[in-house]
């Protein structure tokens, strides 16, 4: 029983946590960084993009690539699929999984050409964009009791363009006008205009037939050629083609002289039958008088 055990611990053994373990150090395998520090030609990727759980790997490295382009580059599948190996289809698919994240948005504008291009707009932070434009939201929806809803006003309209001027207003070259531009709507279902646009185009129709322009030529120069994905706006494009189309005025074309006026002989009283007539010295006797002069002789 005094017998002492020699290989016994002298303290119980403590369980060492997987953090601390002295093992750990000397493990090789997993991922391993040797980093330096960029200071040229880099881009910031957040992990919510390089470890999102929901992309594909094509996704997350188009992402990353699209984010990286300088501001202006082509976007576009065709450019992108010239790019890299994939193929059309399935960088088309992974810039479809981008938009439904929130990662990328397409939109149609309009140049100042009239073409309508696809602008693409990527976001390196989807959910503090998402965040802006919910926040006003639910401020909206939430007005205050005691306050009345107040009337939302709408956005002022952009003027139209000023359109050229007739040098002689008269009433009746301006309804010449306002009945040309009228009737522009049996011609295009498109072209109806307002009252007030009418009276803003009807000087500028005015200037062109002024300047000698038949009211067909008018006509056909405002509704030839017209967009084919719609006119947003008719009175406006209409007071452009009148402006940039003026065409110059009508050459000087002197007036012919005025035909002489007819001659009136003074009348005088027929020595026969005493009637008046009208004929030229010495003529004395009318007309049925001298007829019957003459049958006599």
């Amino acid at each position: 029983m005094d017998t002492q055990n020699p290989s016994a611990p002298p303290r119980a053994h403590v369980r060492v946590a997987g953090n601390t373990h002295p093992d750990r150090a000397h493990r090789t395998g997993g991922l391993q960084h040797d980093n330096t520090r960029h200071t040229t030609r880099f881009v910031v990727i957040g992990n919510h993009l390089a470890q999102h759980p929901e992309l594909s790997l094509l996704a997350i490295g188009l992402g990353t690539h699209l984010q990286s382009l300088p501001k202006g580059a082509p976007a576009d599948i065709k450019t992108l699929a010239a790019r890299f190996p994939e193929g059309a289809t399935r960088i088309a698919a992974a810039l479809r999984e981008l938009e439904s994240h929130g990662c990328l948005r397409r939109e149609r504008v309009r140049t100042s050409s009239g073409r309508i291009v696809t602008r693409t707009i990527y976001c390196n932070q989807p959910a503090a964009v998402r965040q802006q434009t919910e926040q006003p939201c639910r401020e909206s929806t939430t007005p205050a009791p005691h306050l009345p809803h107040a009337p939302r006003k709408k956005p002022a309209r952009k003027a139209l363009p000023a359109v050229p001027r007739p040098a002689y207003s008269g009433p009746g070259i301006l309804q010449a006008a306002t009945d040309l531009l009228t009737d522009l709507r049996r011609h295009d279902s498109r072209l109806l205009l307002s009252a007030d646009d009418t009276a803003h185009l009807a000087p500028g129709v005015a200037a062109w037939l002024e300047r000698d322009v038949a009211p067909a030529a008018v006509r056909r120069a405002l509704t030839v050629d017209l967009p084919p994905e719609g006119v947003r706006r008719p009175a406006a494009l209409l007071a452009h083609r009148l402006a940039s189309q003026l065409p110059p005025p009508a050459p000087f074309r002197a007036q012919a002289a005025a035909p002489p006026p007819p001659v009136r002989h003074p009348l005088r009283n027929c020595d026969g039958c005493d009637r008046a007539f009208r004929a030229p010295a010495p003529t004395t006797h009318c007309r049925d008088c001298r007829t019957d002069l003459q049958e006599a002789a």
